[in-house]
């Protein structure tokens, strides 16, 4: 039951995504905003308790769905909730529709357009060098892939595991945590004071998030190898980090974005654009990872077949 719900549900991710705008959950923001308020107000205190608090109380509304079903939740009943939580927890948005609007701006050959698409993708500022934003773009799909994708199934199989109901809550508190941590940059970075309660708050979100986002990181690399070109990918995984001041969230995306970039193995051809050679590469990431997607579903139906999950 626990894997027909995660493959109906990936299904109707990946065929309906135009539907499901309304996971990006900006009603959230309030709540999330005024827990920020609320920690304001014991600042001597580690800024990790506030957020944690904040992600329990986030996750209590799915947990109290599940405690009150209890026995009930088996057969059609939990298909359907685990099928609901699951497509609420992955996202907030598609990564494979934002590498097509994308690729539309290239083709538009519209600046602002392209800028939008690629920040969108990337998640920070876009780069002004044409070829610089190209290779920062096929390295963000490969980053955001697992934050929006792979981490949520990971805690979604992994925690299945032990309990049916705890999967679900799971791969919402792992959204929770993201959820948190968007919001939590977005207001450090409207801050104007640089030792502001926000941003420890910041920091502390984005340690909480790195840690749940840390082995799936590392199960998503070493798909890449396997989905992509094997030899440079594994070659990129195994290469030594030079940012060894980063976070552990930084960490796990540098890795990310160096083997998978290496799984792509593009090669510049002599003939071609700018623009083509920006679509070829947005496209050959989302591919890369939708291959990576369809190897994941195969491997967890073996492991539900020999029992390891349920």
């Amino acid at each position: 039951m626990h894997l027909i719900a995660l493959l109906i549900g990936l299904t109707i991710e990946r065929l309906a995504t135009q539907l499901f705008q309304w996971r990006r959950m900006r009603w959230l923001d309030r709540i999330i905003d005024a827990g920020f308020r609320q920690a304001e107000r014991f600042g001597n205190w580690p800024a990790l308790i506030p957020v944690l608090l904040l992600a329990v109380l986030l996750t209590l509304p799915v947990f109290g769905v599940m405690y009150f079903l209890g026995d009930t939740l088996q057969g059609f009943t939990y298909l359907i909730l685990a099928i609901a939580v699951l497509l609420v927890s992955i996202g907030p948005k598609d990564i494979g529709e934002e590498v097509g609007d994308y690729c539309k701006a290239l083709e538009s050959e519209d600046d602002k357009k392209i800028q939008d698409a690629a920040k969108a993708i990337i998640e920070d500022e876009v780069p002004s060098d044409e070829r610089e934003r190209i290779a920062r773009v096929e390295a963000a799909v490969c980053v955001q892939a697992n934050n929006r994708l792979f981490a949520v199934v990971f805690w979604f199989v992994i925690l299945g595991a032990v309990s049916s109901t705890v999967g679900p809550l799971a791969a919402w508190a792992y959204r929770v945590t993201d959820l948190i941590r968007r919001r939590a940059v977005f207001s450090a970075a409207r801050s104007e004071s640089p030792g502001d309660c926000i941003n420890r708050i910041r920091d502390a979100a984005i340690l909480l998030h790195g840690w749940l986002a840390w082995i799936p990181a590392r199960l998503t690399a070493l798909g890449y190898a396997t989905a992509g070109n094997a030899d440079d990918a594994i070659a990129a995984f195994r290469a030594p980090s030079e940012e060894r001041d980063d976070t552990t969230a930084k960490h796990s995306e540098h890795l990310l974005a160096r083997v998978g970039v290496a799984a792509l193995a593009l090669q510049d051809r002599p003939d071609e654009t700018p623009t083509q050679r920006g679509i070829r590469g947005a496209q050959a990431a989302n591919r890369l990872v939708f291959r990576l997607l369809l190897i994941w579903a195969v491997v967890i139906a073996a492991m539900t077949l020999y029992g390891f999950t349920r």
